[in-house]
């Protein structure tokens, strides 16, 4: 029990983190280019401004599912370390 939790615990933080990378260094590249980044599209836009929008508010279910697995994955592990003693 100790391991599937620690895997829910450690995997989906890893998974939204390097969504969320990847994603920043898009738009990074965007910026740099001069352009404005459609957050809709995940596209670089020279021609029009498009307003920023959350990670979260794009990906809910990603964000609020992996942090709920990670969730479980905690009680997981805190039920797998009461049981070995």
């Amino acid at each position: 029990m100790l391991k599937i939790g620690l895997l829910l615990l450690i995997a989906p933080c890893l998974l939204l983190m390097g969504g969320y990378m990847y994603e920043q260094s898009l738009v990074s590249d965007c910026l740099d280019a001069g352009g404005s980044f459609n957050y809709e599209l995940l596209a670089c836009d020279q021609h029009n401004n498009h307003p920023f929008m959350p990670y979260m508010a794009r990906h809910p279910l990603f964000v609020n599912g992996g942090m709920l697995l990670s969730v479980i994955g905690l009680f997981f592990c805190i039920i797998g370390l009461y049981k070995g003693r």
